[in-house]
């Protein structure tokens, strides 16, 4: 018996030492993949001097959640034009704060950086935002009829009823205590999406639905918990994330956020079959964004599959409404704090409109002032602040430095609105700077809260009514004061949202 025992033991010392061995091996071989990794980063950005950072902890250090926005303004003074940024000792990305590089960058078609965008896949899926190539070209070909002028014009009525619903409420919230503020990003999030809803899924609201507040919670959620997984390297592995709490509330939160999609489009086949084929729905109706979605057949006849239509109505529910949430509540801040912009913005609506309580589509080309508001908050608070691109090909930039293929570029939106070569006094919030005059000396691409290129926004026409919409609606019933007790910290949670919410105070106007 003892002479067994001894022989086991022998072999679990072999076993363990073979372990051990392997283990070793196993850490030599990544040592080395890293040290060349290394290696590569730093010949990659030799040409691009940046801020110091820690051999193994990058910049992580320095930057936390609420002084990200702050300590990359920091840098771009420092570096106009670009620097490096360390996520950690051997991931890092090339920022650009200057017009000239985002001319660069968004003439060409480079795909998205999968590094940070990858994370958006179980949620969203592979769909327009994501998607490069061919297949990108083909779904953005077929998404573009969804923004032509024609089917624009009749959501205009369909936005301002939404807004109106949304003003009445604060009406009512108002009466009960004025002297509260209202937290605007929750309020005008479920205004977007109830747009979105009626505009580009054609969905009415009744009583079976479920309240939408669950989805907008699930949106925020998720965006909070990308922005979270991106800062902590321990999270970039698929598998690791997936079985940590966090990773397991992301999955939970994406469930919620498919079961509503899911919901939308499961309904609109319901409506296919009463109402029969494509040919009668066009009598009744135009075609709306989802009706194309369901209804595009390639050069084969061949629709798109139950992954893509997904991942395009997954895609754009979250973009056409939190983006648009997050630009015209900064818009009601930036008003807030320039009473004189606001009441000019009131009276120009005012004299457009005359009797009428209602924004129509021929009134949005007549409000210029306003629409220089708008842009000129776009500017300070860019909703998305900032892309990311990864080189299908190498670069070279106007000032002579070069990136070659694979490397991975962010183009800063919110510090290239902000930079002091280009924008005198850009914390300062000057519509004028959007006069036609004013525009036609700036350079092409200071002002890019769209993004520019092939790659832009597809939405942007869109978007832009729902601001002017919502902005026209709200200065007829209420004049926008802030609240000094609760100042908005920006923070860049893929969405330019507030740390602390935006809180703003309202007066019913007579």
């Amino acid at each position: 018996m003892s002479f067994i025992l001894e022989r086991l033991m022998a072999l679990d010392l072999k076993l363990l030492h073979l372990f051990l061995g392997f283990f070793l091996i196993c850490m030599l071989l990544k040592t080395v993949q890293l040290y060349w990794r290394k290696r590569e980063l730093l010949r990659t950005f030799r040409s691009f001097p940046g801020p110091p950072h820690h051999w193994l902890h990058g910049h992580s250090r320095e930057i936390r959640q609420n002084n990200e926005l702050d300590k990359l303004s920091e840098w771009a003074e420092k570096y106009p034009y670009a620097y490096p940024r360390w996520f950690n000792g051997f991931k890092a990305i090339l920022v650009t704060n200057h017009p000239d590089y985002a001319k660069a960058l968004f003439s060409r078609g480079d795909p998205k950086n999968m590094f940070t965008y990858r994370f958006f896949i179980p949620w969203i899926g592979k769909g327009l935002l994501l998607l490069h190539g061919p297949k990108w070209f083909q779904h953005r070909r077929l998404l573009t009829p969804a923004f032509h002028y024609d089917i624009l014009k009749p959501y205009v009525p369909l936005i301002a009823e939404s807004t109106k619903v949304m003003l009445h409420k604060w009406e009512k919230l108002i009466a009960k205590d004025c002297s509260k503020s209202l937290e605007m990003f929750e309020h005008v999030s479920l205004m977007t999406l109830d747009s979105l809803m009626k505009c580009a899924f054609s969905y009415q609201k009744n009583k079976d639905h479920r309240d939408p507040n669950y989805y907008i919670k699930s949106v925020y959620d998720l965006t909070y918990m990308l922005y979270r997984r991106v800062q902590n390297a321990l999270y970039w592995n698929d598998l690791v994330y997936r079985c940590s709490p966090a990773g397991q509330r992301f999955m939970k939160a994406c469930l919620m956020a498919h079961q509503h999609t899911e919901k939308v489009i499961a309904e609109r086949k319901k409506s296919y079959k009463e109402e029969g084929e494509l040919e009668k729905i066009q009598k009744k109706r135009y075609l709306d964004f989802l009706d194309i979605l369901l209804c595009a057949k390639d050069e084969n006849g061949v629709g798109l599959s139950e992954e893509d239509l997904r991942a395009e109505v997954d895609t754009f529910m979250f973009e056409g409404h939190d983006t648009t949430a997050s630009g015209i509540s900064w818009i009601f801040y930036s008003l807030a704090q320039n009473p004189e912009y606001q009441q000019r913005c009131r009276e120009e609506i005012q004299e457009v409109l005359g009797e009428r309580d209602t924004i129509q589509w021929d009134d949005l080309g007549k409000i210029p002032f306003t629409t220089m508001c708008i842009k000129e908050s776009l500017r300070i608070y860019p909703p998305v602040p900032a892309v990311g691109r990864q080189l299908s090909k190498p670069i070279t930039f106007c000032d002579g430095r070069t990136l070659p293929e694979g490397s991975m570029v962010a183009i800063n939106i919110y510090n290239i609105h902000r930079n002091p070569s280009v924008w005198q006094d850009p914390e300062v919030f000057d519509p004028t700077r959007f006069s036609p005059e004013n525009s036609s000396q700036r350079h092409s691409h200071a002002f890019v809260p769209f993004a520019a290129g092939s790659r832009n926004c597809i939405g942007q026409q869109f978007a832009m009514n729902e601001m002017k919409v919502a902005v026209a609606q709200t200065l007829l019933q209420f004049e926008i004061l802030p609240d000094p007790m609760k100042s908005p910290v920006p923070i860049g949670q893929i969405v330019l949202k507030s740390e602390n919410g935006i809180h703003l105070l309202l007066k019913k106007l007579n």
